[in-house]
């Protein structure tokens, strides 16, 4: 009896020990997560506004931003991360190859764009993610889970020539900026449902959101720019509120926000302080 009892009191005591280090290491694991997600997001992770399997995602944590990915859309319905100046004759490193993401549940090559008429388009972009946090992180641009089918037009021109505006002429203007960009898709799923290239749907539209991350006057620009652009269009003329992209999205961006400042800072189309007008027409390095 007294042997059957001093092992229990062992066992009871090893158990004790791992279930304090799931404990801990639990606490660390979601302490390290929340510190990426505070790096990389402001005001909360972009959710959903009500629960539909368009609209489900999961978070996937790269390096310099994270990604809400979507199994159904076979798309990130999201990206974010955040940039700040740098020097105007910041370098970055040539260009990594393209490679499948091992965590999205179809699979996704990087030959799957192959023969489509469709760009790889970045979401979060390579030179800024790059310039501002380093060759890892632009590694992680080239996943495929990053990529998102765009017409020529688009990628290589307007929304390009957006990218370039929020490292070269928005983020000098500013200490940081956080940006949240992804794909819109028709509002009927199953108008779309087939037109995919490979597992991977096509999106109608893009959207961006930056914002200044200012706790006592939050500044914010949005975008939806649809794919069928000629590329020379002036910026200003795709110019949208928070709202109309989380209306069109059905996401929820800054959940976190106070319902008064949701209000000014998604509700409002406000275009003070961003010297937007030096940019809006001016052409891309690609035209």
């Amino acid at each position: 009896m007294g042997k059957s009892l001093s092992r229990w009191r062992r066992q009871g005591k090893r158990l004790g020990i791992a279930v304090l280090f799931v404990v801990v290491g639990a606490g660390l694991w979601e302490f390290q997560e929340r510190q990426h997600k505070d790096d990389y997001t402001w005001m909360g992770v972009p959710t959903w506004d009500g629960f539909h399997p368009t609209t489900f995602h999961r978070v996937l944590r790269n390096d310099g931003f994270l990604a809400g990915w979507s199994d159904v859309r076979a798309n990130a319905l999201w990206v974010s991360y955040q940039v700040e100046a740098v020097a105007d004759d910041t370098r970055i490193g040539s260009r990594p190859n393209f490679k499948a993401d091992w965590r999205t549940l179809w699979p996704i090559g990087t030959d799957s764009y192959a023969g489509s008429g469709y760009d790889r388009g970045h979401l979060a972009p390579n030179y800024a993610i790059a310039a501002v946090h380093g060759r890892s992180a632009q590694v992680d641009t080239f996943l495929m889970s990053n990529m998102t089918p765009q017409r020529p037009n688009l990628n290589r021109q307007l929304w390009q020539r957006l990218e370039e505006s929020v490292m070269d002429h928005f983020a000098p203007r500013f200490d940081r900026l956080q940006v949240i960009t992804g794909p819109i898709f028709p509002e009927r799923f199953m108008d779309n449902v087939f037109n995919r290239v490979g597992f991977v749907e096509v999106p109608e539209a893009f959207y961006k959101i930056i914002v200044v991350p200012d706790e006592e006057a939050t500044l914010a620009l949005a975008f939806i720019m649809p794919q069928d652009v000629r590329g020379n269009e002036p910026l200003d003329d795709y110019l949208v509120t928070i709202d109309e992209i989380e209306s069109r999205t059905g996401l929820n961006f800054f959940p976190d926000l106070s319902a008064e400042r949701e209000a000014v800072v998604e509700g409002q189309l406000r275009t003070q302080g961003w010297a937007l007008e030096e940019v809006a027409r001016r052409p891309g390095r690609f035209q």
